[in-house]
């Protein structure tokens, strides 16, 4: 079963959707363009969070181990003065995420830090935060691409491992599922296939064995079952397409009850 990218191939990668990120900012018509994944943000409030939030990380990953976000990073970000000239916006965003490849250099992949998600499935360390960026800067990539008006499919290598990602990180959790116990089965395309359980004890995935042609019903078949390439999968889960998107076997409604579950933790 394929690995997840090591922690070269994840700076390698936050590096390569960050160019890609910054010429489709400067291929927009205007700053001012709106970007429709992002309801109420023009591409110039989305350059500010992308870069924004690289600087918060590189400072979170600095401080260690904590329980909190360091007090400056918080404030710091949220007092942000950004350029509003292109050239100048540009190279402040390719500056920030010099700033997060440098601290996460630096760290290692198992150095502790704090982080907002789980410790179930993805650890809170900078490796952690390594594999989240990655998709941070993949799916704002696409963002800035549709305002710019050319949207481009994530990268394979992005997005197969953008699904186990987000499941991982986002949906694991320990506090109670509030419905019948089920099970969601997402499947790529290009061959790769992860099983959500949700029950009374949270929500945890694993990887699973790929759907194969043979014929016959499945008794272990998920409550609703999703295929699509590996980029519409992540950017189904991220809200930037809707399920009719995809194809979907089982019951689709489970899939509503999915996003509008908000757990305690």
């Amino acid at each position: 079963m394929e690995k997840s990218p090591e922690f070269p191939d994840l700076l390698r990668l936050i590096d390569e959707r960050s160019t890609a990120f910054r010429a489709a900012v400067a291929a927009a018509p205007s700053l001012d363009a709106p970007v429709p994944s992002c309801p109420e943000w023009t591409l110039f409030d989305l350059v500010k969070h992308l870069g924004g939030g690289d600087r918060f990380w590189a400072a979170i990953v600095g401080a260690g181990p904590a329980d909190a976000p360091p007090a400056e990073a918080a404030a710091a970000r949220a007092a942000l003065e950004v350029p509003r000239e292109r050239e100048a916006l540009l190279d402040w965003l390719a500056a920030s995420t010099q700033l997060l490849l440098s601290a996460l250099r630096e760290a290692g992949p198992d150095a502790g830090c704090w982080a907002w998600w789980s410790a179930l499935q993805t650890p809170r360390t900078s490796g952690g935060v390594a594999r989240h960026r990655v998709q941070e800067s993949a799916v704002h990539t696409y963002d800035a691409q549709l305002a710019a008006g050319a949207p481009q499919p994530l990268p394979v290598e992005v997005a197969l491992d953008g699904v186990e990602e987000f499941l991982f990180t986002c949906v694991a959790t320990a506090s109670a599922w509030p419905h019948k116990p089920t099970t969601f089965d997402f499947h790529a395309a290009e061959g790769r296939s992860w099983r959500l359980t949700v029950d009374g004890d949270g929500a945890r995935s694993t990887r699973v064995p790929a759907p194969t042609a043979a014929s016959g019903e499945d008794p272990d078949a998920a409550g609703a079952s999703v295929h699509g390439t590996a980029s519409e999968l992540v950017l189904y889960l991220y809200d930037r397409i809707q399920a009719g998107s995809l194809h979907v076997d089982g019951d689709a409604g489970l899939l509503d009850l999915l996003r509008a579950w908000e757990p305690e933790e």
